[in-house]
């Protein structure tokens, strides 16, 4: 099969965003509830702790620190887990990544995961599960969209294009019981009981992590559902994938970091906030150090490079490294309130265009992308970090231009996409 042109891509990626994003009213309804309610609550959380704002400032001196020593940082970490008794690893891409996986899992396990874009980055749950192993995402936002054979439309909220209506009917279908499609606390109930005994049965728990410390080697989870306190305590083997970036210097350092991601994605306080920094240990008994105890006798930590070391070479792209998934930023877009997750490919919306060039389908594939962003400056102006999003657009366009790769009709694309963005 011959290669795909630029125009070809385009052509394809304009019928998917128009087509199923804009032009899809169940998808407006969803996002229409959920962005209004995501702003609202975010201005009461900063209202509450006014303070947040000005450490947002510190948090942005920190990312800018912790990128520039990335990989001494990683080193750091891998140090200080492998002290604490678990295992770490270093892969370059994705391949290196999935072999990793592999090894440590093989194949007829069954897994449990919780909310990780990066394992959708590497499309993780899909490798696992051609290898022959079970796997079952935990977020309910994520396991929405398993169900639906589809992928997560937000970073925070992956079933966001999904109204409760559709959300009952899946799970009809996948129960064999009758649902109140106007009950939601009965849908969040019907998935506590699917995937309650999974979490015990697991032979393996795989998650992210929001920010993890060098000098501690300590991963940060953010979370409300209490599944990622599962996913890491219940199954006797943890394995995290990291990306690169998200390593800061000290554990002082992690706290700032995460307590302003939770209040830009709209949290006073999330329910639960897990730190790991190993397997379960005991002393109890005659102060021997015994690991194992209730939780995980396994941790494995993989780093995850693939591309990120080439983004934080440049001045301008490396901007994208400081993002603390918020979240906040997509609510802000005009261009992804019509269109919702159809407005990337594995990230989304604007900086989602940069990670994409870097991480995932390359630049040939982002071309669109790039030109579906307006540069209206609101993703900026909503960032805790203050990233400047249309000078990285700006600079991938220039880019692309150099490498041959913008398609013929992207001046009617983007008057078209504008059209859209303005009828809000």
């Amino acid at each position: 099969m011959s290669e795909k042109n630029v125009n070809e891509i385009y052509n394809e990626y304009v019928e998917r965003i128009v087509k199923e994003g804009a032009e899809n009213e169940t998808v407006r309804i969803a996002l229409g509830r959920a962005i209004a309610a995501f702003r609202k609550n975010r201005q009461q959380a900063l209202n509450k702790y006014p303070h947040t704002v000005v450490m947002a400032d510190e948090v942005r001196r920190i990312k800018e620190y912790s990128i520039e020593h990335m990989e001494e940082l990683v080193d750091k970490a891998c140090e200080a887990i492998e002290e604490n008794h678990g295992h770490c690893y270093k892969a370059k891409n994705k391949d290196e990544a999935l072999k990793i996986f592999d090894r440590i899992i093989g194949t007829g396990k069954t897994i449990v995961q919780s909310k990780s874009l990066t394992a959708e980055e590497i499309s993780l749950r899909h490798h696992l599960q051609e290898k022959g192993n079970e796997v079952f995402e935990t977020d309910l936002g994520e396991f929405i969209t398993q169900l639906l054979g589809n992928r997560p439309m937000h970073i925070l909220a992956p079933a966001i294009n999904v109204p409760r209506e559709k959300v009952a009917e899946l799970l009809e279908k996948y129960t064999g019981e009758k649902i109140d499609h106007r009950n939601i606390p009965e849908m969040v109930n019907a998935v506590r009981k699917i995937l309650r005994d999974k979490y015990f049965n697991a032979h393996f728990g795989i998650n992210g992590a929001n920010v993890i410390s060098a000098d501690t080697g300590s991963m940060f989870i953010i979370e409300n559902e209490g599944n990622a306190r599962l996913v890491t305590g219940a199954p006797p083997v943890e394995i995290a994938l990291i990306g690169m970036e998200k390593v800061v210097p000290t554990l002082q350092d992690a706290f700032k970091t995460v307590e302003v991601t939770w209040r830009y994605a709209n949290y006073k306080m999330p329910a639960y906030l897990n730190i790991i920094s190993g397997p379960s240990k005991t002393g109890d008994i005659e102060k021997v150090i015994t690991y194992g105890a209730h939780g995980p006798k396994e941790l494995h930590v993989i780093f995850l490079d693939n591309g990120r070391t080439e983004m934080a070479k440049d001045p301008v792209y490396r901007e994208a490294l400081y993002c603390l998934r918020c979240g906040a930023c997509l609510y802000e877009c005009p261009v992804y309130e019509i269109t919702a997750g159809y407005y990337g490919k594995k990230y989304l919306g604007g900086i989602g265009t940069i990670w994409d060039a870097f991480t995932t389908v390359g630049f040939k594939e982002s071309a669109p992308m790039a030109y579906t962003c307006l540069r209206c400056g609101r993703c900026k102006k909503t960032c805790p970090l203050k990233i400047d999003t249309p000078k990285m657009v700006s600079k991938l366009r220039n880019d692309l231009k150099k490498m041959g790769l913008v398609p013929e009709p992207i001046k009617m694309f983007a008057e078209e996409i504008l059209k859209l963005a303005k009828e809000l």
